[in-house]
């Protein structure tokens, strides 16, 4: 098990903010309840969010830290979000303020750049 002073900060972060989440290791956790799984990328890597989920990503251009979810709803993501992947054949995806307001869409199999702060990810089947 990693020690919480190992962990990324991101992952650290995500675990305070969502209840439920499991460590794998210093880059990667899991909330098994949620469907949901965070991965933070090594320096060199580019995000990649796998068919059939929808991802939220720190970084423009889906790079930095991925969120990926397997199964659709709305989640709060228990980080900062700049950039939304939906990977699936249908609907779309959301980044949405916690006004409700609309700051991100990205249809199925596209991505979009965020601006603004996301309070949770919606996705439309």
């Amino acid at each position: 098990m990693t020690a919480p002073d190992d962990l990324h900060p991101d992952i650290a972060a995500a675990l305070e903010e969502l209840p439920g989440g499991i460590v794998i290791d210093a880059n990667h956790a899991r909330w098994p309840e949620l469907g949901m799984s965070m991965d933070v990328p090594g320096e060199e890597a580019v995000g990649s969010c796998a068919t059939g989920n929808v991802c939220a990503f720190s970084g423009t251009g889906l790079s930095g830290t991925r969120v990926s979810w397997s199964s659709c709803g709305t989640y709060a993501p228990g980080m900062t979000v700049r950039s939304i992947a939906d990977a699936r054949s249908t609907g779309y995806a959301q980044a949405r303020s916690s006004s409700g307001s609309v700051l991100a869409t990205a249809i199925a199999g596209s991505w979009a750049n965020v601006s603004g702060s996301v309070a949770d990810v919606r996705c439309v089947p």
